[in-house]
């Protein structure tokens, strides 16, 4: 088989602050995180190369463990670390500035953990829906996310945020040619299902026993008819016909589970 292409994953004084308000990417290529669940689960990964922390003397105490002697920090006002993040983000005292986590490529998940489910998300581009997507699938022990490398968030301190914390344990897979990388996941043994609402079969019925690769479709638009044709089956969430559609994470949260809890 073909090696994949390269993606991204798995992962003082108070005083007056440089650096500008923004979604959590450094000018410098650097990743500005912030939130106490964000900062501490980048604290402790150590995959992550950590450049700086601004705190609040509570933000500190509110830590789960010490930070390394000597570790970089500059303590700072609330207001102060409000100029450092998004606007009205809730920042718990915290803002990290990182680096990015490092590539990983798709065989090196699938080989790693064989049976456990696969989401692969196709243009889905909200950063809070990818965070939160990220959150569920630690939540439900997925293998990874894959998203394509064009037309997905970046990796941010506003999608770190919705993470809360899962970042930095869930690989997260980018690929150029996501097409391909369902080809890769079926030479590999994975079952492929498509979210569609318009899909007659549920996702109960579509479940096989073996490795699943669940696809998700971009807010709005759905999955693109190619994506389509690359899944083994199409199914649907057995949803009330008094709402149209669910959102894409709360969608994905409840087929994880559905993986997650079927009879074997």
């Amino acid at each position: 088989m073909a090696k994949p292409e390269r993606k991204r994953a798995l992962r003082g004084r108070a005083g007056r602050m440089k650096g500008g308000r923004g979604s959590g990417r450094a000018s410098s290529g650097q990743v500005r995180l912030w939130g106490r669940h964000a900062v501490e689960a980048a604290l402790k990964n150590p995959a992550r190369q950590h450049r700086k922390l601004w705190a609040t003397r509570e933000g500190i105490e509110s830590l789960d463990g010490e930070l390394p002697p000597g570790f970089p920090v500059e303590y700072a006002d609330v207001a102060d670390l409000a100029r450092l993040v998004a606007r009205d983000a809730p920042h718990q005292g915290l803002v990290l500035e990182c680096g990015p986590l490092e590539d990983i490529f798709l065989d090196e998940v699938m080989d790693g953990a064989p049976g456990r489910p696969l989401m692969v998300l196709d243009q889905v581009t909200d950063p809070h829906n990818v965070g939160a997507i990220l959150r569920s699938a630690a939540a439900f022990n997925a293998a990874a996310i894959v998203t394509q490398d064009r037309h997905a968030p970046t990796e941010t301190g506003v999608l770190a945020k919705s993470a809360s914390g899962a970042l930095e344990v869930v690989p997260w897979v980018r690929v150029v040619n996501l097409a391909r990388a369902l080809e890769e996941m079926a030479e590999a043994g994975y079952w492929r299902i498509g979210l569609t609402g318009e899909a007659e079969t549920t996702l109960a019925d579509a479940l096989p026993a073996g490795p699943v690769a669940l696809v998700m479709g971009a807010e709005g638009e759905g999955m693109r008819q190619n994506i389509a044709a690359h899944c083994d089956a199409l199914a649907r969430l057995p949803i009330s016909a008094d709402i149209e559609s669910l959102n894409v994470s709360n969608a994905a949260a409840i087929a994880l589970y559905a993986v997650a809890t079927r009879a074997t």
